[in-house]
């Protein structure tokens, strides 16, 4: 393989990201956890699944970074998980110091790199990502949008009984309670969700995909989520490595795009070889556009707790 990723932390999330990555065949894979023994071991389990899954991808496990070296990308799942009745926000103190840590260790062995934060509360972990890396704002994007996007297609097409391939979903926002589902670009086979469910409904798909993580967290109780976390962290991940271009909504580092200034937020995004490449902006209503606000102010709360933390 001519690409290198390297995923930091190998639990749930990092070890299935890196199972997607190789067996998606779009390049090595270095897996990185602190725990002795454990990325190794994943690593090592999922090279001897590659004969069955006839990929050639090479996966290493280790605990330092040395093998990192000149990768084109970093996915970031280090941090602790949420448990039930945590909010994304509470993991914000422990999860600040391990995300410095990471990036310290892996931008300075690979500077040429692009990050892709995974890490909650992500949208407070992209700055801790961004001022630390000093990285360009195109080089550090957030995975978010695509994840929430992802549950609110799949809602709809639980509700319409339709295939998940016809739909397509925008979220935009901050990843948590206050995202913004967009039901007017929202679509089943071109067609917008307005058209085909009333209002009622479309407000509960709208909640449900809001508290889409939250409701996993709930049935699983001592985890949460990672097989579509992971899955929305290797769709931004081949967007880059393969150059495509793609429009996928990504928590990016705003600078008067959608009146919000200096902060990472959901938004719609092309995606490719170097990194989040344009903003797209759309057409928002009123109210949209004051959700989307909230959403932000929210956010800018997270990141002055930040500045308390660092300061």
């Amino acid at each position: 393989m001519d690409k290198k990723v390297t995923v930091v932390g190998a639990g749930h999330v990092g070890e299935t990201t890196a199972q997607r990555l190789a067996e998606k065949e779009l390049c090595d894979v270095v897996l990185i956890d602190v725990i002795e023994g454990m990325p190794q071991g994943k690593a090592l389990d999922l090279a001897e699944a590659a004969p069955i899954e006839k990929h050639d991808s090479r996966i290493t496990g280790t605990n330092d970074y040395e093998l990192s070296a000149e990768s084109d990308i970093i996915i970031i799942t280090a941090g602790i998980a949420r448990k039930p009745g945590m909010s994304r926000d509470d993991l914000i103190s422990t999860n600040t110091g391990i995300v410095k840590s990471v990036v310290q260790a892996a931008c300075k062995l690979s500077p040429d790199s692009i990050i892709i934060v995974v890490s909650n509360p992500l949208d407070a972990m992209c700055h801790v990502a961004f001022d630390t890396s000093g990285f360009p704002k195109q080089r550090v994007i957030g995975m978010a949008g695509v994840l929430d996007s992802a549950r609110f297609r799949a809602f709809i097409a639980m509700e319409l009984n339709v295939s998940v391939e016809n739909t397509h979903a925008f979220v935009l926002g901050g990843h948590g309670d206050t995202m913004v589902p967009l039901p007017r670009y929202s679509t089943v086979a071109g067609i917008p969700i307005t058209e085909l469910l009333p209002k009622d409904r479309i407000d509960a798909l709208v909640k449900r995909t809001a508290n889409g993580g939250a409701e996993i967290v709930s049935l699983l109780k001592t985890g949460s989520a990672y097989y579509a976390p992971a899955s929305a962290a290797v769709e931004m991940a081949e967007a880059i490595l393969k150059d495509k271009k793609k429009i996928l909504p990504c928590a990016t580092y705003l600078e008067g795009e959608y009146g919000i200034n200096d902060l990472f937020i959901g938004v719609p995004v092309k995606l490719g070889a170097q990194g989040a490449e344009e903003v797209i902006q759309i057409n928002l209503t009123a109210e949209e556009q004051a959700a989307l606000q909230k959403s932000a102010d929210a956010v800018q709360e997270l990141k002055e707790i930040l500045s308390k933390l660092s300061g």
